[in-house]
């Protein structure tokens, strides 16, 4: 009788951890609601159906502090308070990547 050759997979594979070099900048489309005074330049700014400050959105969606070139907040002194509390490798972060196809 001949011998069967099962293939090995690695079922364990370890996705890269993300870092600034890999981001992406899923979160960049999501909606930011500026609840803080934390000095958003006036022209990312607009105000949403009821009344609220929120980050502007390119009309592709991305944010407008978004840099394309360098994928990184143009703003990051001044970020929301949304913004520097959404951290990089959160469960949040990576739900984003995953929905984004990364």
């Amino acid at each position: 009788m001949p011998q069967i050759v099962i293939p090995v997979k690695n079922l364990t594979t370890t996705p890269e951890p993300v870092t600034c070099a890999n981001c992406q900048a899923c979160c960049c489309q999501l909606e930011v609601r500026i609840v803080t005074d934390t000095g958003v330049p006036f022209h990312y700014i607009e105000y949403d159906k009821w009344g609220s400050e929120v980050m502007k959105r390119a009309d592709d969606g991305w944010c407008q502090a978004l840099d394309r070139n360098t994928l990184m907040c143009s703003i990051y002194e001044n970020r929301p308070l949304v913004c520097r509390e959404f951290e990089m490798a959160s469960d949040e972060c990576i739900t984003e990547r995953e929905l984004g196809g990364l």
